[in-house]
């Protein structure tokens, strides 16, 4: 299956326009605030909120967001991790060989459980499969998955049972592997590895291609795979990513105005793009036409067949109202944008790589 292919499976049927840019967020979404209260209640055994409440209310948050990325119209869509709480965290806890050692500030007022890995790394249980099958009932769109990468699992945890990062990412890897699979057997046919800690140190592009190629060995052709990266210098790892075995990259641009667009033009991006096109540090709602911009500033980079439209980033430190408008004027605007594209009306020069000499 082609890159196109694998792109245009998720193509609504009344698509109204003959180009397609899916539209789609990172993951996270803010959580509502009763949800919040709900977890307090459930941790104080004074109140006798117990797990089965609990439980309904994250299932109740879950429905809730879904339903808002339908309204906000977006073409793959995702639960906002309603029951995830750090990118961790959330799977250090699921996977044997891990223990924590209390609140790391990570920025402002954000702390997450920093955990150590003590033992060798062990599959036990599905981490995400339950989560993906209740978002799947709850919508007809495609859904989603995004799952913590392994090099980003061990490079923000302490490694006290491995030999060095590289081992411990690699042996991340297979479980990785074994959790998509199955998802893959659930249904799920959109996966997004989100590998925030790549760009952020120089030289582990390898090791982070080859975990890539252990977590998609056996993987179906259509289902595809996307790596999320974001807040780092990519030049560090451009052209070099072109080489890892994925469909799309799902890139953090908006918040630095487009000042590293270039490093991704030369040589010619061969990937799918997904642009961050909406800036997540940022509580106020882009104009549709100020998102439109930011859209074109992806057709510089690759024809449009291979143009994705996202937000920089998770959105969960967003007032919920601000996420709910980011996402709805990004897909007014990539409608438009597709149908200028229809009328031929966008002229848009690309800047390739000049053929070598022979």
């Amino acid at each position: 299956m082609s890159v196109n292919e694998n792109k245009d499976q998720f193509r609504p049927e009344d698509h109204e326009n003959d180009h397609f840019l899916l539209t789609t967020v990172v993951g996270s979404y803010p959580k509502p605030k009763w949800l919040n209260r709900a977890k307090e209640l459930y941790q104080d055994p004074d109140h006798g909120f117990d797990e089965d409440d609990y439980q309904e209310a994250k299932d109740d948050a879950a429905r809730l967001i879904t339903n808002e990325h339908e309204r906000a119209g977006l073409d793959a869509v995702v639960d906002g991790e309603m029951r995830r709480n750090e990118m961790v965290e959330f799977f250090a806890h699921r996977i044997e060989g891990y223990e924590f050692n209390g609140p790391v500030k990570v920025w402002g007022h954000n702390y997450f459980d920093k955990p150590s890995v003590v033992s060798e790394v062990e599959y036990t249980d599905s981490w995400l499969v339950d989560e993906y099958e209740f978002t799947a009932e709850a919508t007809d769109r495609p859904v989603k998955v995004p799952i913590t990468g392994p090099y980003t699992l061990a490079n923000w945890s302490f490694n006290e049972a491995y030999e060095d990062d590289d081992e411990l990412t690699l042996a991340l890897a297979d479980l990785v592997n074994e959790e998509i699979e199955k998802l893959v057997d659930a249904g799920a046919r959109y996966i997004q590895i989100d590998e925030p800690a790549l760009a952020t140190t120089p030289d582990d592009h390898a090791i982070v291609g080859e975990a890539l190629e252990q977590i998609v060995a056996d993987i179906p052709e259509e289902v595809r795979i996307g790596l999320h990266v974001c807040y780092g210098d990519y030049s560090r790892i451009y052209p070099e990513i072109l080489e890892f075995p994925v469909d799309e990259f799902d890139l953090e641009l908006a918040n630095g105005d487009y000042d590293q667009l270039d490093v991704f033009k030369d040589p010619e991006f061969t990937a799918d793009l997904a642009l961050g096109v909406t800036d997540v540090h940022v509580a106020e709602v882009e104009s549709v036409e100020q998102i439109e911009e930011n859209i074109k500033k992806g057709l510089e980079v690759v024809p449009p067949e291979q143009l994705v439209v996202s937000p920089d980033c998770g959105v969960k430190l967003l007032p919920r109202e601000v996420a709910y408008g980011k996402m709805a004027n990004m897909v007014e605007a990539a409608r438009n944008v597709e149908a200028e594209l229809d009328e031929g009306t966008i002229d848009i020069e690309r800047d390739t790589a000049a053929p070598a000499d022979d």
